[in-house]
């Protein structure tokens, strides 16, 4: 069961304030999780009751509470998965900025402990969650998990993880089909088996999904959310993946492989399928034809990896070190209760611990506590000099950050210089480059910066739009006006939104002739665009407020019920650290509303839309394209 299946199940059954679906999915936003998480237990004794031990190999790290060689057999595994890709798509790049910790929990007791609010859920528990964080990726699997497909939904999630690494946008049956064709691979002592069955039932009691609506689907579409139709979705989605694989005519996926191709050239995406594979007409009657089989070819690797667990590196955590792994655990899947007492715990046991320090920083910074988490991120820096996040944080948290003077400048570059020297691949630091390169009117440096981010996260949106509006400000309005068009055709949402808006930004006569790109109607809501001047959260089920300053008019916002909250991926915070309550005061937003019959407010909130808007350019810059200011 992965990570992004528990915000679904979340979001449907609190009564809290919905999420967009910019926070709400599995690749976008973490923040219905906490919504869930706040039900969890406050005791994790259990899994930290005695000190765990650490496995390395070549690419992975495991911790355990269990047996070193289930460990080991784990890392193998992984190995194994890994190497699959390393021969399937050898130009994929395969590690990531944001370092994945693999938890092998014993036995149901200890995974209960690590994720206490699915085992808050009815129906069947699962053998492993997959949490794909912006700055950390976690796994859990059950060492007590016995079936032949036992770590699939796992395997299935880590193939979204090197998908999303590879690919600026992939079409939802795609993405999910390719995960589901991936995630059942399995592994012998001399073979590997790719594409072999799901266990999901291949014929379902209903007439197949028309290819070409399966197309169309997203994650907003009832087929990806409804009980009675997600099922359909994901088996058809691996049956259409498998067909266009090992199908005839099919060449061992090649067609699949091109598509791919012209997917990231940005080509149409039934244009791009019926060029390749013709008419939705022949592989409708095909593709029916293929799920009617009594037996799948999956295809044999034979020459797997030469592993030998011998190799792995083991070594026993102290218990400080335990009880703060523990805690990292449940601070970035947003159990801050969990993770607030576990910190506790190892600084208690090593006060000089780094890695409890930086944790203790961000459970800080949720408090809105912003003076005491910059201590807490430089006395984790002091301590140990591998923590980028903390000299990340430390640093964006720092009077340098917003500051235009040379020395100040110069400082903030050399700190997010030396976040890159630790983990090259750290995304976010790339971004805040971008926009100092901006402040500093350097905006070939900030375009460089830009696609850098771009190249190592594409399945961020927010990132192709900060790379538009460098083009626009550098007076390339027909360039920014593609990255524009891309956004607007392939996310929805917040990320849409934004794009519209650099879309109206860019000169008429510097748009494609012919493309428009509009917002969506919306029927009895107003829209409003002002700065943040406060918000008052309440709890579960209790009203909110949002004071909005626009142009010196204060204007009051309550919620009732439902709605959304959406922000831009620059925001240094992201995913792992967002809080809806928190760090926004004077930034811009987009508020929707009904409006209220009562003159005490302005209406009720649909939806937030918070932006992280470009500084504007000095009154000396030369050379570049005039911006209106968006205030």
């Amino acid at each position: 069961m992965s990570i992004g299946a528990v915000r679904k199940i979340c979001r449907n059954q609190l009564t809290t304030p919905r999420l967009s679906n910019k926070i709400a999915h599995m690749n976008c936003r973490s923040a219905v999780l906490i919504l869930c998480l706040s039900f969890s237990f406050t005791s994790v004794a259990l899994a930290g009751e005695k000190p765990w031990i650490e496995v390395r190999s070549p690419h992975f790290r495991v911790l355990t509470n269990g047996y070193p060689k289930d460990a080991k057999n784990i890392a193998h595994e992984f190995e194994q998965m890994r190497y699959v890709f390393t021969r399937l798509a050898p130009g994929f790049r395969l590690d990531s900025g944001a370092p994945m910790v693999i938890f092998a929990a014993r036995d149901e007791s200890t995974a209960k402990s690590l994720a206490p609010a699915v085992w808050k859920m009815k129906g069947t528990k699962p053998a492993g969650l997959f949490n794909h964080g912006w700055e950390k990726q976690y796994v859990m699997v059950r060492l007590d998990a016995t079936g032949l497909n036992v770590h699939s939904i796992v395997y299935h999630e880590y193939t979204h993880s090197i998908l999303h690494m590879n690919a600026h946008w992939l079409p939802t049956w795609l993405d999910e089909g390719m995960a589901e064709f991936y995630g059942y691979t399995r592994f012998q002592s001399d073979k590997m088996y790719i594409g072999a069955p799901t266990d999901r039932p291949l014929r379902l009691n209903r007439a197949p999904i028309p290819v070409e609506t399966l197309l169309d689907v997203t994650r907003d579409s009832p087929y990806y959310h409804d009980p009675e139709k997600v099922e359909e979705f994901y088996v058809e989605s691996w049956a259409l993946v498998h067909y266009l694989t090992f199908g005839p005519g099919m060449g061992n996926g090649k067609g699949l492989n091109e598509f791919f191709r012209l997917l990231q050239q940005g080509v149409e995406q039934k244009k791009a399928f019926q060029q390749v594979f013709g008419s939705f007409a022949d592989v409708n009657k095909n593709l029916d034809q293929y799920m009617m089989k009594f037996a799948f070819q999956a295809s044999v690797l034979r020459d797997p990896p030469q592993i030998d667990e011998k190799d792995f590196s083991t070594h026993p955590l102290t218990l400080a070190e335990t009880h703060a792994e523990l805690a990292g655990y449940h601070l970035w899947n947003h159990d801050l209760t969990n993770a607030r007492q576990l910190v506790q715990k190892a600084l208690e046991e090593d006060p000089k611990l780094g890695m409890a320090h930086e944790e203790m920083g961000f459970l800080l910074f949720d408090d809105g506590k912003d003076a005491e988490a910059e201590q807490e991120f430089s006395q984790a820096c002091a301590l140990d000099k591998t923590l980028y996040l903390s000299i990340f944080a430390k640093t964006m948290l720092s009077p340098a950050a917003t500051s235009d003077t040379t020395a100040d400048e110069a400082a903030f570059h050399a700190a997010l210089s030396n976040v890159l020297e630790v983990n090259p691949q750290f995304a976010p630091a790339f971004v805040q480059l971008a926009r100092l390169s901006v402040r500093q009117n350097d905006l070939k440096a900030a375009f460089a910066f830009s696609r850098r981010a771009e190249e190592l996260e594409p399945w961020r949106a927010g990132y192709h739009l900060l790379t538009g509006q460098i083009l626009l400000r550098m007076g390339k309005g027909a360039a920014a006006a593609t990255y524009a068009k891309y956004v607007a055709d392939h996310w929805y949402g917040p990320d849409r939104d934004e794009a519209v808006e650099l879309w109206n930004e860019i000169p008429a006569a510097q748009r494609p002739a012919g493309e428009s790109v509009s917002e969506a109607a919306l029927k009895n809501v107003q829209t409003v665009t002002g700065t943040v001047k406060s918000i008052t959260c309440g709890g579960p089920g209790q009203r909110w407020t949002l004071v909005l300053n626009q142009n010196g008019r204060e204007l009051t916002f309550h919620t009732k019920g439902f709605f959304g909250f959406g922000f831009s991926d620059t925001f240094w915070w992201g995913e792992d650290h967002f809080s809806s309550c928190r760090h926004y005061l004077g930034m811009r937003a987009i508020v929707r509303y009904q409006p209220s019959s009562d003159a005490s407010y302005a209406g009720d909130v649909t939806e937030i839309w918070v932006r992280d808007d470009l500084p504007a350019l000095a009154a000396n810059t030369t050379g570049v394209a005039a911006v209106t200011s968006r205030q």
